[in-house]
């Protein structure tokens, strides 16, 4: 049956969450965007957090939150599962992590987005988050991006945090098709690759609609601070980066009939160049098309180029 177009399936993974779960599930439920279902996996918790889920689908009307087992094997592979999951149908999709807290118009504010678009472009919304502590005290901001967002970035970097992400149906049939490679780094970032590589909108929103909390256990933090622009530095100088890109362009080269021709002739000029010799090697970066947001971005990725941790 063909569900309305502002219909939101909300993918919610779970594990090990009872300590926020509840905040989480109660910012959406005071959604102002109020067409919406949550489909909760649990990758095998031991604390409450089926408890307290197993609680909210009692509260909330009949339908409302579904619950599923995830497939135990992290949490980029438990949001692809959710992601390619069948029998799942919506006319919009969103991303939510456990322990954050949406604002109350963040679903509307991508929905009305999103039906701008029409149904057979594949359209991905993403917006900047303020970031909380444990204790729902606000601490700042996650980075503010204005460069547009486009294939020749999202090839190196992610600028749209899955816990904002919230994108129509085309483009969840292409990352259906996209399927679940083995060795993404997170699920988000190949959503920004594979809907911009196919030729889809890709709107960022500077406005936070997400309260993205920063705590002992967060899988993966903000990356605002100066402490983690360090850190992004040092996994570059470590090989990390040119790994990550090794196992992007395995994915990516993988899909048939998805990327545009644009898209794959950028893809194509980015992986030669990384096999070249040094000045070759940063003349094919460069004509490659590839970019960072911002101008220390783009440095750092030169000076990485310029001694092959690209």
């Amino acid at each position: 049956m063909a569900q309305p177009r502002s219909r939101v399936v909300i993918f919610l993974c779970t594990y090990n969450g009872a300590r926020f779960l509840a905040a989480q599930l109660d910012s959406i439920a005071a959604q102002t965007h109020q067409d919406w279902v949550v489909w909760a996996s649990d990758d095998g918790s031991s604390d409450a957090t089926l408890d307290i889920l197993a609680a909210y689908r009692a509260q909330w009307p009949a339908g409302r939150l579904v619950i599923n087992t995830g497939p135990g094997a992290g949490f980029v592979a438990h949001f692809l599962a959710l992601t390619c999951r069948a029998g799942v149908t919506a006319g919009l999709y969103a991303y939510a992590d456990q322990d954050d807290i949406w604002e109350k118009d963040k679903l509307a504010r991508a929905v009305a987005w999103l039906l701008t678009k029409s149904e057979g472009t594949p359209a991905l919304y993403c917006t900047r988050t303020r970031t909380i502590d444990a204790d729902n005290n606000e601490t700042g901001f996650s980075p503010m991006f204005s460069r547009p967002p486009a294939f020749g970035n999202a090839l190196i970097q992610n600028i749209g945090g899955g816990n904002t992400m919230v994108f129509n149906h085309a483009a969840r049939l292409l990352l259906q098709k996209a399927g679940e490679p083995a060795g993404l780094i997170t699920h988000d970032w190949w959503a920004y690759m594979v809907i911009a590589g196919a030729g889809g909108a890709v709107s960022y929103d500077p406005y936070p609609s997400v309260r993205y909390r920063q705590h002992g256990k967060n899988l993966i933090g903000a990356n605002a601070s100066w402490a983690a622009r360090l850190g992004r530095h040092v996994l570059v100088w470590q090989g990390r980066f040119r790994a990550w890109n090794d196992a992007h362009l395995r994915a990516l080269r993988g899909l048939d009939g998805v990327l545009s021709a644009e898209s794959r002739a950028i893809l194509e000029k980015f992986a030669t160049s990384r096999e070249r010799g040094l000045l070759p090697r940063l003349v094919g970066l460069k004509q490659s098309g590839v970019y960072r947001q911002t101008r220390l971005g783009n440095l750092s990725l030169a000076l990485a180029a310029l001694f092959n941790k690209v």
